[in-house]
């Protein structure tokens, strides 16, 4: 039932009952303890307890699909284990999906029990699902054919090469009416928290960095486009949005019309908001905000993260957020944003060093996450070392068998 109002424009209004109509029956589109640390966020929900309508929430994972050696291979009959379960664009990637929930409780049963099914299938036809940011070490990775990717590899070149390693998390939280804005700028603040998940440091053997998909999507695959990829200054208004995707759209349409793609036929694969990649976006095709930027994680943990971001936004809808100074903070009676160039540097530094990083931690402790609740995976081993194939293939082993092992005792203690 469409119960929402948003009173911006008529062809957003249109769009938006249109949106929450869809997001309600389809499958959505392709974070150290100290003294000083805020309370988890789930002790400021207590004016957002009443709520009559939860903001819902959901997440999109990908895992690259093993055989019982470690060697990436295609998924076969995983595509068709679960509902939500896809092909991704390249083709030892596989996509689990969670309809739209109104609790954390509900995303966790449905994410496990999807994954379950997918781990089941895994087990009789010898595979593995591996929860890394990137494979670590590999020779060529293909493409699935989509005309979608045809073009982008046009348009970005010998660069597409960096995407094609890349292995991550999306989670989705339904719009607020009135206060998509703070929700798009709260997001934006929270973008640092990527690092509570870094998976993989390594790309093709090599070190890279603490989130080596975060370098390899922010600074490598789209350098040629220079307003792709990267994070987005705070907005003022849903119409500063639209024309940032307008202009971005132009930039890609004039790249694919030089790279020697017919107009009709990009018109045909793109619109403005599925030509863009930035780390947080408004999806008014879903009426959501999307948080795109964390690795491939463990289930637990990217539910974890996903709570905490969704806990947020609910504590923003009864809350005062504002952008000043350069610390940031979480608190009972508001949501303090520092100014973009430091979410930044918090950016660059949870790509680079991870949670090694004490001004990130500070940062992160001040927003309200419990680091003590996260072990990203990269920083278990020496950031210096390469990985020869061999290597990485006992790895995503482990990986895999880490991920059943995860899924089991999370099902084991969820209720219903």
């Amino acid at each position: 039932m469409v119960k929402d109002v948003y009173v911006v424009c008529t062809k957003r209004f249109i769009n938006r009952v249109e949106s929450v109509v869809s997001y309600g029956t389809v499958e959505a589109d392709r974070p150290v303890a100290s003294a000083s640390r805020p309370p988890a966020i789930s002790a400021y929900l207590t004016v957002s307890h009443q709520q009559p309508e939860p903001i819902r929430r959901s997440i999109e994972v990908e895992y690259w699909v093993v055989d019982d050696e470690g060697r990436l291979v295609e998924p076969g009959p995983l595509a068709a284990a679960a509902p939500g379960v896809e092909r991704e664009f390249v083709e030892p990637l596989l996509e689990i999906k969670t309809t739209p929930c109104e609790t954390t409780a509900a995303l966790r049963a449905e994410l496990l029990d999807r994954i379950a099914s997918v781990l089941e299938a895994a087990d009789e036809h010898d595979m593995g699902l591996v929860p890394l940011a990137t494979p670590m070490h590999d020779g060529e990775i293909a493409d699935l054919p989509s005309e979608r990717t045809h073009i982008q590899r046009a348009v970005i070149g010998d660069d597409f090469e960096y995407v094609r390693h890349c292995a991550g998390t999306h989670v989705h939280v339904e719009q607020i009416p009135g206060r998509v804005c703070d929700q798009a700028n709260t997001l934006v603040a929270l973008d640092p928290a990527l690092a509570l998940v870094n998976s993989s440091r390594w790309y093709r053997g090599r070190p890279l960095a603490a989130g080596a998909r975060s370098k390899l999507y922010r600074w490598m695959a789209y350098d040629g486009l220079a307003h792709q990829g990267r994070l987005w200054r705070y907005i003022d208004s849903t119409t500063e949005w639209d024309r940032r995707l307008e202009r971005r759209y132009e930039e890609f349409e004039r790249a694919a019309l030089d790279a020697g793609i017919d107009r009709q036929t990009l018109v045909s694969a793109f619109d403005p908001e599925s030509a863009v990649w930035t780390p947080v976006q408004l999806r008014e095709r879903f009426g959501t905000v999307e948080w795109r930027s964390p690795d491939t994680a463990l289930p637990s943990d990217v539910l974890e993260l996903a709570d905490h971001v969704a806990g947020t936004i609910e504590h923003l809808r009864d809350t005062e957020v504002r952008i000043e100074g350069e610390t940031g903070r979480i608190t009972q009676d508001q949501i303090v944003l520092p100014e973009f160039d430091t979410v930044l540097d918090h950016v660059n530094a949870a790509i680079r060093d991870g949670l090694a990083s004490a001004p990130l931690r500070g940062y992160l402790e001040r927003m309200g996450f419990d680091l003590a609740a996260f072990e990203p995976r990269s920083g278990r081993h020496d950031a210096r070392t390469t990985v020869t194939a061999a290597e990485a293939r006992e790895r995503r082993l482990a990986a895999a068998a880490d991920l059943e092992a995860d899924v089991r005792q999370a099902r084991s203690v969820t209720p219903g």
